[in-house]
């Protein structure tokens, strides 16, 4: 007799609402508005509805462009009922990016922020595979449908998906050494994986709130507060963006209990007239992303009572991996403790060895939060999972005590304000200039954005070629963080014995060269 299938992916919005419907769970910090579980789950289930009609169902995508709003929410839910995959579109890449990525993935429906309109319109004719165009908000293109025309379709649940954990929920886009950024595939078995260790790791709890400031096309967005506490019953204030004042007020008024942020964002709080003022005691914990965080941010933050730590993710670990005991923060600065609860990590040497002591080595991640691959590339997706172990590409080195710790990276990219930048991309656009005749670009420390680009350029023979020249070509072919702050022109770059461009001669001569 042949075992029934299971279907036992989780409607979250619909199990919350049936436990705790009257709780509140989504607010808008622009707006104020306020909906309990009840009332967003109506919402989601109005929007799954709203994209069956156009004929969305199972293992269709739905790819979304769009700043945070509700919105964005409401359709990442509504995804998940339908069995759907949400297709994030990162709004931060030049439209001649998107079009590669959208017609790399073929979705069916595009759904799109006003913010975005002249964009959408520039894409044009590469929607080949987009049968609908919906706005998201108010009418700003007759061509286009509205999402608000779901406001006509039932509240109640739409017809069972038949899900399994192993079903993907959402693609989300992190950086590639060449070519197109990788889709890395993350399932509804990711995303619950990711929320149950966090909850059991982090201590979550019904009466926690958190702002969501992070872009959601980030895995960080929906994956280190939002759904955890979807999980639990607690509330997510969602913001625009980053804003500091905004910040400040949530912090004060909004009943903050926990906040998550790239080192830029606590620069820039730290910078800010009202940081002497502001009373961090309702914060039980504050949480540093994305890029190395300095040691004096750190500081300031303890100074003032705040369990300040670091956390390390990465999108194909669906965000969360490590937590330190608030009891060892100050003890283990630096540290970022131990795996949550469902991972299991080890360190290893070139040779695949695993590494002893404090041995620094590449930090190998596995369990059921890890992604199944990138889309569409089988390739990379073997380079980066071998036998269960997910490839992260960083160094870590475990001490005495299991404490781990990032110590660098074995990737040849930096992070700029929390994105990530693969310097073999921009030197493959840099070389498409008809003046450039070699190129190459590194990491250099940056007092605010962590990381920035610097450029290394020898211009071809008898060409003529400005900073702002190449700035702007560049600018209209890749997103502004990946372009470089500053170059500099030299007649010949340094090579290995081999031919390579010998970056650690540029690091070396350079480094301490910030003019």
């Amino acid at each position: 007799m042949a075992a029934a299938k299971s279907h036992y992916a989780t409607d979250w919005l619909h199990k919350r609402a049936q436990l705790t419907p009257m709780r509140i769970g989504l607010e808008d910090a622009g707006t104020g508005q306020q909906l309990t579980f009840q009332e967003w789950n109506a919402r989601a289930n109005q929007s799954a509805h709203f994209l069956a009609a156009l004929g969305v169902g199972k293992d269709d995508l739905v790819a979304v462009y769009a700043c945070n709003c509700i919105e964005y929410l409401d359709l990442f839910f509504a995804c998940g009922k339908l069995g759907a995959i949400l297709h994030n579109l990162n709004w931060r890449l030049t439209a001649l990016e998107l079009q590669k990525i959208i017609s790399a993935a073929a979705p069916k429906v595009l759904c799109y922020s006003s913010e975005w309109l002249a964009q959408v319109r520039e894409l044009g004719s590469v929607l080949t595979t987009i049968k609908t165009i919906v706005a998201m908000q108010e009418a700003v293109d007759n061509a286009h449908l509205l999402l608000a025309e779901r406001a006509r379709q039932s509240c109640e649940q739409p017809p069972a998906a038949e899900l399994t954990m192993d079903d993907t929920w959402g693609i989300y886009y992190t950086g590639g050494t060449t070519g197109l950024p990788k889709g890395a595939i993350l399932t509804h078995g990711n995303m619950t994986w990711n929320s149950i260790n966090t909850v059991t790791s982090w201590g979550l709890t019904a009466g926690d709130v958190a702002a969501l400031q992070l872009p959601l096309f980030h895995i960080g967005g929906p994956n280190i507060f939002m759904l955890p506490l979807v999980h639990v019953g607690g509330k997510t204030i969602l913001c625009k963006e980053f804003d500091v004042d905004e910040t400040f007020d949530l912090i004060a008024d909004g009943g903050l209990s926990m906040f998550v942020g790239v080192p830029t964002m606590y620069i820039m709080m730290q910078q800010h007239p009202r940081w002497h003022a502001t009373d961090f005691s309702g914060l039980k914990l504050v949480i540093s992303g994305g890029a190395p965080c300095p040691h004096p941010v750190m500081e300031k933050f303890w100074d003032k009572g705040v369990d300040f730590k670091l956390g390390y993710g990465l999108t194909e670990a669906s965000g969360n991996n490590f937590w330190l005991p608030p009891e060892d923060v100050q003890r283990k600065p630096g540290s970022v403790g131990y795996p949550l609860f469902h991972i299991q990590t080890k360190i290893i040497r070139d040779d695949g060895s695993e590494c002893g002591g404090e041995e620094a080595g590449e930090l190998l991640i596995a369990g059921p939060h890890i992604t199944p691959g990138y889309m569409n590339m089988p390739q990379e997706t073997e380079a980066a999972i071998r036998d269960g172990w997910l490839h992260t590409g960083d160094l870590a080195q475990r001490d005495a005590e299991g404490y781990y710790y990032i110590v660098g990276r074995s990737k040849d990219m930096f992070i700029s304000g929390g994105e990530n930048v693969y310097p073999a991309e921009v030197e493959s656009v840099m070389h498409s200039h008809p003046a450039v005749s070699e190129a190459a670009l590194i990491g250099m420390p940056d007092e605010k954005w962590g990381e920035v680009g610097r450029a290394f350029v020898v211009p071809e023979q008898n060409e003529s070629l400005t900073e702002a020249e190449l700035r702007d070509y560049l600018l209209a072919r890749i997103a502004k963080y990946k372009v470089p702050n500053s170059v500099i022109f030299l007649t010949v770059l340094p090579k290995t014995a081999i031919g390579k461009i010998d970056k650690k001669v540029l690091l070396k001569e350079y480094l301490t060269n910030q003019s």
